[in-house]
């Protein structure tokens, strides 16, 4: 835990919100943080091999990204777990294994979203501050820019979801919801300039 803290006395975004960590981060650990910061997929692999961390074939691990991976070279799909794999963990543990918008806890349900997504921004694909927590049916609407967040991290919902505002369904899971404040996480809050693509390129909501 302690080691953890010296890591948050690095953060940018931690000292932003007010958070300062230990003060006792050694050279190893600026080290350490500098390669996560700059080379974060080298640096995943680097530690699921220490940790013996072995990605298997089943396709159940390959739920966040929304899909399997495709490909056929193995030891490239192999990578791809693993990296899908870390950006599961980090995310969910970041929102406390709930949903940000309903805080459904059930793990088989929830979703390591991607903000950006992975298609569109290598550099981020595992920056925690690139994902949120969702439960897969509003990760199915987030991904398809149906809803969206706000600068002030509030639900923002697409017109096209309002079509169907005379479903009971729909007016319970999304239209009663407009406006509220997502659950926000213990650490790597969403990027606001991620959120801003995302409305822009994906939603299409202002």
């Amino acid at each position: 835990a302690m080691k953890l803290n010296n890591f948050t006395s690095l953060d940018p975004s931690e000292k932003a919100r007010g958070i300062s960590g230990l003060t006792g981060a050694s050279k190893l650990d600026r080290q350490i943080w500098s390669e996560f910061e700059n080379d974060r997929q080298s640096l995943v692999l680097e530690i699921e091999s220490l940790l013996g961390n072995e990605v298997g074939d089943n396709d159940s691990q390959l739920d966040c990204f929304n899909g399997r991976v495709e490909s056929t070279d193995r030891e490239t799909s192999v990578t791809s777990r693993r990296y899908q794999d870390f950006f599961r963990r980090i995310v969910l543990n970041s929102y406390e294994q709930c949903c940000c918008i309903t805080g459904n806890p059930i793990p088989q349900l929830l979703r390591a979203s991607h903000i950006v997504p992975w298609s569109a921004s290598v550099e981020n694909r595992l920056n925690p501050q690139n994902g949120i927590c969702l439960v897969a049916t509003f990760d199915a609407a987030f991904d398809k820019g149906l809803i969206a967040i706000s600068d002030k991290y509030r639900l923002m919902v697409s017109s096209r979801i309002k079509d169907f505002s005379d479903n009971e369904n729909v007016k319970n899971d999304f239209l009663k919801r407009e406006g509220c404040e997502i659950r926000l996480p213990q650490k790597n809050l969403p990027d606001l300039e991620f959120l801003r693509w995302h409305r822009s390129e994906i939603a299409n909501i202002s």
